[in-house]
C-alpha cells in the first residue's frame, strides 16, 4: 500500500496556497487589488497576523506586491509555473507568541541563577543597542545576544536550545527575515528602555519584576509589529 506521510502545514501557507491558486487561475488578475486584510481574515476564518504572514509569503514568491497602508496587489505571473517554495517553518507572529510564553518564564528562572559575567554581557549588549554609532545589524545582533544570554542564565539546556532556535528562525527563515526587515524599514528597532528594565530586575535578582518586564517587552513588540504592518488602505 502506497501512502504519503501526513504533514501539519502552517496555517499561513494554507492561506497563501489558496490565494496563489486564484492568481494562477486568473480569477485574481494582474494589478487587481486583493480584498482587505480584514475581509480576508473573515473569509479564511483566521487572524489578521496570519493574513500578514501569508501575504509576505506571496510577496517573496513574486505573486503580490504589498503597499503598506494601501493594500495588496496581484503581480503579473512569471514564466515559471512553480508553486510557492517557502520554508515550512513557524511564521513570525507564531515565533513572537512562543517567545512571549517561553522567555517570560525563562527570565524568572534566570533571575535566581544569572552570573556576574552574564550580567556584564547584558550590559555590553545594551550599550550596543543604544549606541548611535552602532549599525542596524550590530543592534540586532546585540538584541539577540541579550535574549540568548538570559536563556543561558537559566542553566536549563532545554530552555536555552528552544529560545536560541526561535531566534534562529527569526534570522534564517526567508519569511521571518523579510517580515523583520519590513518592520525595521518602518522605523521599529530594539527598545532600549524595555531591555534596561529587564536588566535592572535581573541585577536585583527579582523574578517577578523580571517576568513582568519581559512580558511587557515582547507584548509591546507584538503590538508594534501588528500596528506598523497595516496592509489595508486608510
Amino acid at each position: 500500500m502506497k501512502v504519503e506521510a501526513v504533514k501539519v502545514r502552517r496555517l499561513y501557507l494554507e492561506v497563501a496556497g489558496q490565494i496563489e491558486t486564484l492568481i494562477r487561475s486568473g480569477e485574481i488578475k494582474p494589478g487587481e487589488r486583493l480584498p482587505s486584510e480584514r475581509d480576508l481574515a473573515a473569509s479564511f476564518e483566521v487572524s489578521r497576523p496570519t493574513i500578514r504572514e501569508a501575504m509576505i509569503a506571496l510577496e517573496i514568491a513574486g505573486l503580490v506586491e504589498i503597499r503598506t497602508g494601501s493594500g495588496i496587489y496581484a503581480l503579473p505571473l512569471k514564466q515559471s509555473p512553480e508553486a510557492i517554495t517557502i520554508d515550512d517553518v513557524p511564521g513570525p507572529f507564531e515565533v513572537l507568541e512562543a517567545r512571549l510564553l517561553i522567555e517570560t518564564e525563562a527570565v524568572s528562572l534566570a533571575a535566581a541563577r544569572i552570573t556576574k559575567e552574564q550580567i556584564k554581557t547584558l550590559e555590553q549588549a545594551l550599550k550596543t543597542m543604544e549606541s548611535a554609532d552602532a549599525g542596524e545589524q550590530e543592534q540586532e545582533q546585540a538584541d539577540q545576544l541579550f535574549h540568548c544570554t538570559i536563556a543561558e542564565a537559566t542553566n536549563n539546556s532545554a530552555l536555552t536550545s528552544t529560545i536560541k532556535w526561535l531566534w534562529e528562525l527569526r534570522n534564517k527563515s526567508a519569511l521571518s527575515s523579510t517580515f523583520h526587515q519590513r518592520v525595521r524599514d518602518l522605523g521599529v528597532h530594539p527598545y532600549v528602555e524595555e531591555h534596561r528594565k529587564i536588566l535592572n530586575a535581573l541585577k536585583l535578582r527579582d523574578p517577578n519584576r523580571a517576568k513582568a518586564a519581559m512580558q511587557n517587552h515582547i507584548s509591546h513588540a507584538i503590538e508594534q509589529d501588528i500596528s506598523v504592518l497595516e496592509l489595508d488602505a486608510e
